[in-house]
Formats: structure tokens, C-alpha cells, sequence
């Protein structure tokens, strides 16, 4: 009678039940929560490498309130049942408890605990308990040691992710008995990560000489039957030379990156029709690229990065004509681009970049009118620019630079409306920069440097309001810097080092406040500093060096709180300089006066900073009133100092002992007392050479 009761209870009244079990799931998840303090760093990598913005999740966790509600947890709304935990990212940090009462959730399903820091716990063979689950992922958490064989029992598993860094402080192990346990029970499982793990133990055969007595037990780990996401990257220990691919496999997702295997295995590619991802980087192909992975008819992305491919690309590399992505960087490939890739017309990223590939870029690479991205930078690349480039109007990315390209830029690249980045720098390029790139609005990123360009910069360029970096240094440009390069507001990064510009540096009202970076060194630049300066607070190096500027040091220059780098030296310019200000600049490390005609005044300093000073030719008519009378290292205000350059003024009186810290001293062509003047411009370090080129670069 009192059953019948209950079963009416349960029946009638199902949220009392519910309400009891979900108490209970919630006062686990507490005790669960407790165990591990909450540390940012626990889930850099989240941040850096998945592109995830990692939170502590589990500071919703609050004890009287409904678990169901909390971040991360998803419950069964009939019974309350916590079925689902994703606390991935979650900053936990702290060693991972065997008796966790998380195991007490028997109705989970999905459990997430990647990219946590568990301290180099071992896993708990506890993980077996959970019978239901069908997705576990336990990557990048910092568990130590033997998988469990109980993880192989979780025979509902979809998905399995036990992924780690190969260069982790110690990497997960599994052994052979561990692998017959997953290919025998995880015949479900259609998604398996086991990159990074070390397979040290495993032989190959392990993987196809199961022993079956059910035929329902496959034999290869390749033919578990639903088994589309295979990931068994970084396990260098691990052969895979006796196994073969067979036709009937579905695989769709294959990572075999920084592996062993021989040619004959990789050959066996060609059976896996249904592959769409594979990932070969960081492997060696003594045969060159096997013709077999382009008959893949499927294949939508290919990566073979930090490979060694001992060889050029085949023709028939245009013939996976499914394929979308493309990525062959850093891999010692040789010999001419295949004009075939031009049949690739599904191709949205195109990378082959930082290898040794020589001859022209083919024409046909203008039919790939999907493409948005385009590196072919750092190889030996060689003749013009194909004008086909400018019918990929989908390109936000084009990378050309670090080659032996030459002639003009052709005018079809001011089509490329998408372009927010376009780098043609370290060619052979000539002729004037195009007006029509003025036209590119959603540039961020423009960098010409290095190349043969000649005449003025164009005006247009100051139509690029979204751009933050433009480097134009090193070429033969011309003419006066336009006004309009004051529109660029948002710019990080400018350089227009090492040509012949002349005239004044444009100086109207406006405001640079992301501007860290300007050099203008190297080239006929002449009137005042310009007034603006003050409007780039976040300004760490200027570069004004080797140019014909004039008037006095602006008081502006002091208000630029992170200056690390203050370079004016060869100019003209004049005034007396308060030495003490410059302790307004604490980050300021580098001072470059040399060869201007300043006067330097000051009794003490606090710039404890600074590293190098130059103050060659400066005019100086005695020691600085900030060094005189220094007779012991102690009292040399500079304890970081390493170079001091005082040569070339008409100092007299006596030479101060400097400090152990500086490495090159500087005080030739001046008339100090005593026998020290004979050994006067000095290097003071053994590796006289380095410090000498280093002195050149600086000053």
C-alpha cells in the first residue's frame, strides 16, 4: 500500500522528486566548486589559442539558488537532472580530487572541463562512473599521467577529447591496453582527440591486430564505424607504417600532424573519400608531396605546416577542385607555383608562404575569385605582379612581400575594395605608389618598405582612415610629406625612414592618441618639431635623426609620458635644454642629441633609466654640470647605462671614472686633463665588434 502511495506521489506530484534530486546535484556542484581557487592564468591558452574569452564561470555558483540556472550547467527540465557541465575555460586551478562529488551527477551526459589547470593531477578512474555521458573533454587541463582504462569503458562516448601540448611539463600516457579498450567499446564515438599523448608504448599493430570474436569489434582503430574526427597529432612515438586506409572508412577529419610515417601508408589517403580535413604539418615527405592527397575529391581544407617536403607542388594540385582552404606554409617546398591552382576556384585562404618556391606568380591565380586571403610572402618569387590579382575582389588579405618581385605595382590592386591588409614590402619594386590605393578605405595594415618606389607620396593616402600601420621606409621617395597624412588618426605604427622627403613636417591641430611608433629618420626634412607631438600620448619611439630640422627642443616632447626612444641627433637644433625634464619621461631609455647645437644645463637627474646617451658634437664646453665632479662609480647617476657618447665638444678639466655598467664610452676630440685623454673613446667590453655596430645603429 505504502508503494502504490508513493508511485501516486510520483505521479501526481513529479516536482517533489525533481526538487529533491536537484538540491542534491546542486549541493555536489558546491562542494565540486570549492575544491579549486579561481586564477586567471589557469586559462591563458583559452584566450590565445581557441579565440574564447575564458571567465570564471563558476562565480554564479551561489548556494540556495536553482544549480539549473548557473553558468555552465544544463538540467533536464522533466527531472531537474543535471545532464550537462560545461566548465571549460573556467579559470580552475588546483588539484583535481579523486572523491569529487561530481561523480555523484550519474545522469550526466556532457562534460567540458578543457583548458582548466589541474595542477598535474592524475584522472580519476571515477570517470568511468559516468555511464550516460557521450561527450567527455578533458584537453588541455594539465592532468598528468596514465589514461585510465575506465575512460574506454564509457562506451556511450560520441565524442572523446583528451587532447595536450606536446611540450607540456608532462604529457598524458596510454598504452596499448588502454588503445584496445577504445577501439573494443567506443564503437559510438565519432569524434576522438588524442593529439599530444604519449603513445611511446603503443605499437601499431595494437591499432589493426585486435584481437575479435564479434564481428561487431572492429580491428583497425581507422574502421570504428562512426568514428568522422580522428586527431592523433603530436604523437611522434607513434608509427603508423603497418596500417593502410581502406574505402569503406567515413572518416571527414584527419590530423596526423608531427607524426612518423612512410609514403606507402600516406598514399593510402586516396581511400578516404569522404575526408574533408586533413593536417599532415610538421612531418617529413622524402618522395615530395604524394600525388594521392590530391585525388582527395572532397577535400575542403588541407594544412601541411613546418613540413618537410623535399620538393615541389604537383601539377594535379588543382585537381581537389572542393577545396576551400589551402595551407602549405613553412614547409621547404621548391620549384614554380602550379599554374593547376588556379582551378581551386572554391578556394577561400591561400598560404604558401616562408618556403623557397621560385619563378613567376601564375595568372591563373586570378580565376580563385572566392579568395580572401593570399600569402605568398618570404620564397623567391620573381618577375611583375600579375594584373589578374585585381579580379579578386574578395581579398582582404594579400601578402607578396620578401620576394624578388619587380616592375610596377599594377594599377588592378586598387579594385581590391575588401583589402584590409596589403604588404608588398623587401621586392624590387618601381615607379610611384599608385593614387588608386587611396581608393582601399578598409586598410588597417599598408607596408611598401624596401622596394625601388620614387616620386611623392600621394595625397590619397590620407583617404586610409582605417589604417594603423603604414611603412613606406626605404625606397627613393620624393617630394613633401602631404598635409593629408594628418587625417590618419588612428595610426600605431608610421615610418617613412631613409628617403629624400623634404620640406616641413605637416603641422596642424590634430590628434594621434594610438600613435607608438614614428620614424622619419634618413631623409631632408626641415623646419620645426611640429606641434601636434603632444596630442600622441601613447607615442614610445620617435625617430627624427639625420634630418635638417631647426629651432629648439618643444616643451611638448616632455609630456610624452611613455617615450622610451628619443632620437634627434644630426639635425639643427638649437636652445638650452633643462636636463632635469627629461625625468618627466620614467620609461625614457635612449636620448640621441648628438650634432645639433643645443646646450645642455642641469645640476641633478633622475632619468635612472636611461641606457644609451648621445651627446656627440653637441657643443659642450665642459663636462655636464650633471657629471662633474663624479669621481666613484657609486655616484654616477645612471646604474643602467651602457653607452655614453660625449665625443667631439670642447670639454676641458678632468675625466670622470664612469661606471662598470657602461660599455662603450665615447670622449674622443675633447681636451680633458691628465693621462686618461690618451685613452679616450673607448669601447669598454669585450666583444668590441657587436658593441661597435650596436654604437652606429643608435646614435
Amino acid at each position: 500500500m505504502a508503494s502504490y502511495l508513493f508511485l501516486c506521489l510520483l505521479l501526481f506530484f513529479p516536482h517533489l522528486y525533481a526538487s529533491s534530486g536537484s538540491q542534491y546535484s546542486c549541493s555536489s556542484l558546491i562542494q565540486f566548486k570549492n575544491s579549486f581557487s579561481i586564477t586567471e592564468g589557469a586559462s591563458l591558452s583559452c584566450d590565445h589559442i581557441t579565440g574564447l574569452k575564458s571567465y570564471p564561470k563558476i562565480n554564479s555558483w551561489k548556494e540556495g539558488t536553482d544549480c539549473c540556472s548557473w553558468d555552465g550547467v544544463t538540467c533536464d527540465h522533466l527531472n531537474a537532472h543535471v545532464i550537462s557541465l560545461d566548465l571549460s575555460c573556467s579559470w580552475l586551478y588546483g588539484n583535481f580530487p579523486s572523491n569529487t562529488p561530481l561523480f555523484l551527477l550519474p545522469h550526466l551526459q556532457k562534460l567540458n572541463l578543457a583548458y582548466n589547470d589541474f595542477n598535474l593531477s592524475k584522472i580519476p578512474s571515477e570517470f568511468g562512473r559516468f555511464e550516460s555521458l557521450v561527450y567527455l573533454n578533458l584537453s588541455h587541463t594539465r592532468f598528468v599521467g596514465e589514461v585510465p582504462s575506465q575512460v574506454s569503458h564509457l562506451s556511450k562516448l560520441v565524442s572523446l577529447d583528451l587532447s595536450c601540448w606536446i611540450y607540456d611539463y608532462e604529457q598524458f600516457t596510454i598504452d596499448k591496453h588502454a588503445v584496445e579498450g577504445l577501439v573494443h567499446n567506443l564503437i559510438e564515438v565519432r569524434h576522438l582527440f588524442l593529439h599530444g599523448i604519449n603513445m611511446s608504448s603503443v605499437n601499431a599493430h595494437v591499432f589493426m591486430n585486435l584481437s575479435s570474436s564479434l564481428r561487431k569489434i572492429p580491428k583497425n582503430i581507422f574502421d570504428l564505424p562512426n568514428l568522422n574526427l580522428l586527431n592523433l597529432g603530436g604523437n611522434q612515438n607513434l608509427n603508423l607504417d603497418p596500417l593502410k586506409f581502406n574505402r569503406s572508412n567515413n572518416l571527414e577529419h584527419l590530423d596526423l600532424s608531427s607524426m612518423s610515417f612512410s609514403t606507402e601508408f600516406i598514399d593510402s589517403v586516396n581511400n578516404l573519400r569522404a575526408l574533408k580535413y586533413l593536417d599532415l604539418s610538421g612531418n617529413s615527405f622524402f618522395q615530395g608531396m604524394s600525388v594521392s592527397i590530391t585525388n582527395l575529391s572532397s577535400l575542403e581544407y588541407l594544412v601541411i605546416s613546418g613540413a618537410n617536403i623535399f620538393g615541389g607542388l604537383p601539377d594535379s594540385m588543382g585537381n581537389p577542385v572542393s577545396l576551400k582552404f589551402l595551407v602549405l606554409y613553412y614547409s621547404n617546398l621548391l620549384g614554380p607555383v602550379p599554374r593547376s591552382l588556379g582551378n581551386l576556384l572554391q578556394l577561400t585562404r591561400l598560404d604558401l608562404s616562408q618556403n623557397q618556391l621560385s619563378g613567376q606568380i601564375p595568372r591563373s591565380l586570378g580565376n580563385l575569385l572566392q579568395l580572401t586571403h593570399l600569402d605568398l610572402s618570404q620564397n623567391q618569387l620573381s618577375g611583375q605582379i600579375p594584373r589578374s590579382l585585381g579580379n579578386l575582389l574578395q581579398l582582404t588579405h594579400l601578402d607578396l612581400s620578401q620576394n624578388q618581385l619587380s616592375g610596377q605595382i599594377p594599377r588592378s590592386l586598387g579594385n581590391l575594395l575588401q583589402l584590409t591588409h596589403l604588404d608588398l614590402s623587401q621586392n624590387q619594386l618601381c615607379g610611384q605608389i599608385l593614387r588608386s590605393l587611396g581608393k582601399l578605405s578598409q586598410l588597417t595594415h599598408l607596408d611598401l618598405s624596401q622596394n625601388q618606389l620614387s616620386g611623392p607620396i600621394p595625397r590619397s593616402l590620407g583617404n586610409l582612415l582605417q589604417l594603423t600601420h603604414l611603412d613606406l621606409s626605404q625606397n627613393q621617395l620624393s617630394g613633401q610629406i602631404s598635409l593629408s597624412i594628418l587625417n590618419l588618426t588612428q595610426l600605431e605604427f608610421l615610418d617613412i625612414t631613409e628617403n629624400s622627403l623634404e620640406g616641413s613636417i605637416p603641422d596642424e591641430v590634430t590628434a594621434f592618441p594610438n600613435l607608438k611608433y614614428l620614424y622619419l629618420s634618413n631623409n631632408l626634412l626641415n623646419g620645426t618639431l611640429p606641434s601636434w607631438l603632444y596630442t600622441a600620448p601613447s607615442l614610445e619611439y620617435l625617430y627624427l635623426k639625420n634630418n635638417k630640422l631647426q629651432g629648439p627642443l618643444p616643451s611638448s616632447i616632455f609630456q610624452l609620458l611613455n617615450l622610451t626612444y628619443l632620437s634627434l641627433s644630426s639635425n639643427n637644433l638649437s636652445g638650452v635644454i633643462e636636463f632635469s625634464m627629461f625625468s618627466n619621461l620614467p620609461n625614457l631609455k635612449h636620448l640621441g642629441l648628438s650634432y645639433n647645437s643645443l646646450s645642455l644645463t642641469s645640476s641633478t637627474t633622475s632619468t635612472a633609466n636611461l641606457t644609451s646617451l648621445f651627446f656627440s658634437s653637441c657643443d659642450l664646453s665642459e663636462f655636464p654640470q650633471f657629471l662633474k665632479g663624479l669621481r666613484k662609480v657609486e655616484h654616477f647617476p645612471w646604474k643602467n647605462t651602457a653607452i655614453l657618447d660625449l665625443s667631439s665638444n670642447l670639454i676641458r678639466g678632468n675625466l670622470p671614472i664612469p661606471a662598470s655598467t657602461i660599455k662603450v664610452f665615447q670622449i674622443s676630440n675633447n681636451s680633458f686633463n691628465g693621462e686618461q685623454q690618451a685613452s679616450t673613446g673607448c669601447l669598454l667590453s669585450k666583444s668590441r665588434d657587436l658593441q661597435q655596430k650596436q654604437y652606429r645603429k643608435l646614435k
